[in-house]
């Protein structure tokens, strides 16, 4: 479903997202449409593994890197410098927002999709994100293509988010 421009929504660890194809332009407007947020914040890219993230982790210091790979997986989320993703994922940026995440749901879920995806929180601009199933269905079932059973893996709300050369912390 992915693979053909799919929105799949799904538990991470502590909210819900909405995950799609990053190459798929179309895919990735529409869930900015969703969210009814413009492309240049850019978009977090989830995995399975940090091996699907090497051409960006590659150009990290080894104290950076570690850093990183400690954090993983788990709720953090890491700004790498990037020109591998399109701007419609960047925001126009030469870095990107990468993760791979605790959820056992969400690795679960790029693994089957073999590579990075789309992974940003089920929610309207400026609302608060979806914390359960029920909540996803009631504001997105008609506006997605699947909705994943499952539950948040945690409490912790929205991933941490930090830059990885410096490991200033962004939110």
């Amino acid at each position: 479903m992915l693979r053909d421009g799919g929105i799949v929504a799904h538990a991470c660890e502590g909210v819900w997202g909405l995950a799609c194809d990053p190459w798929n332009k179309q895919t990735v407007e529409r869930v900015a449409a969703i969210k009814e947020r413009g492309l240049e914040k850019g978009l977090i890219l989830i995995a399975a593994s940090s091996s699907d993230f090497t051409p960006e982790l590659g150009a990290l210091t080894e104290r950076s890197l570690a850093l990183v790979l400690e954090s993983w997986p788990g709720n953090q989320s890491w700004v790498v410098e990037s020109a591998r993703f399109p701007d419609w994922i960047t925001g126009g940026r030469d870095s990107v927002a990468v993760r791979v995440p605790g959820s056992t749901q969400a690795r679960s879920l790029a693994h089957r999709f073999g590579g990075p995806l789309v992974s940003t929180s089920a929610n309207k601009s400026g609302l608060a994100p979806a914390l359960t199933e029920a909540a996803v269905r009631l504001a997105f079932e008609r506006e997605v293509d699947y909705i994943l059973p499952g539950d948040i893996s945690g409490d912790d709300g929205h991933s941490r988010l930090s830059v990885a050369a410096t490991g200033e912390r962004l939110r």
